[in-house]
């Protein structure tokens, strides 16, 4: 199977998907926009894609693309993220005078990055990036932070393993097929959709009333400012359910008091 992923080979995108397809071969984008229109035209069996971190919190991006192509989720993963410090082989921690990562990774790296004063802190486009940057360097004072699997794709050699700040860190991934594509789950209790409202007091809840009227429990909410319409919004609702009449009661409740409610995709939550 060809999975499309944004972002380096050897990413935690990279990991996840291999945590769904074993096996599978990676189709490395360089922005989400190419993830997804890939996935539509054909040329990807499916793509997967990070949609929430338990520390930075939502990727807004994906939400919008989620909207505005005809894909659809069909699984979901948690997946522990584990910072390392990677350099070129035989690289010692005492030896390193720069690092380089995603802002967010050297964020999540605040407290061991503050311990080590002779090493020089740089931002970089990715966290797999950065260490194919190491290697294409063959500097053993440079490094970069990423996940094992970077390490591996890019023959890097692990100098500090988990160096994150929290080990409560988790992202959350989605596996994304054209609509009409997905397999049907009967083990799915989840459903993601996204609605519209009319620009009146008090209509976001009545909307979230008639989903708990039907049943549903609310787990997540997000809104998302429509372009090209100053302080309009969508909204993104996660929703869990014990059995499908009553994601499909909710979807109904939805559909009949707003003017837009797209089903994003029902699955298994995590």
């Amino acid at each position: 199977m060809k999975i499309a992923i944004q972002g380096e080979l050897g990413s935690f995108s990279h990991q996840a998907a291999l945590g769904f397809f074993p096996g599978c071969e990676i189709v490395a984008c360089a922005l989400s926009a190419e993830v997804f229109e890939r996935l539509e035209r054909g040329e990807v069996d499916a793509a997967v894609v990070p949609i929430e971190n338990s520390l930075a919190g939502p990727v807004a991006e994906h939400y919008d693309l989620l909207l505005t192509h005809d894909a659809a989720i069909e699984r979901e993963s948690m997946l522990r993220i584990r910072h390392n410090l990677i350099g070129v082989p035989g690289a010692k921690l005492e030896g390193l005078r720069k690092v380089i990562s995603h802002p967010i990774a050297l964020a999540q790296c605040r407290r061991f990055l503050a311990g080590q004063p002779h090493i020089q802190v740089q931002p970089f486009y990715d966290t797999a990036g950065s260490v194919k940057q190491v290697m294409e360097q063959k500097d053993a004072t440079l490094a970069g932070i990423a996940s094992a699997q970077a390490a591996a794709e890019y023959g890097g050699e692990i100098v500090r393993m988990n160096i994150e700040d929290n080990p409560e860190n988790f992202t959350r991934f989605h596996v994304v097929r054209r609509a009409g594509e997905c397999a049907a789950d009967p083990a799915a209790n989840k459903i993601s959709l996204a609605f519209a409202l009319e620009n009146k007091q008090g209509t976001l809840v009545k909307a979230l009333e008639k989903l708990a009227a039907a049943g549903a429990d609310l787990t997540k909410i997000e809104s998302r400012p429509v372009p090209g319409k100053p302080w309009e919004y969508i909204f993104y609702v996660d929703v869990r359910y014990a059995e499908p009449a009553v994601a499909d009661k909710a979807l109904a409740a939805l559909r009949a008091h707003c003017p837009m409610v797209k089903e994003l995709g029902r699955y298994k939550a995590a």
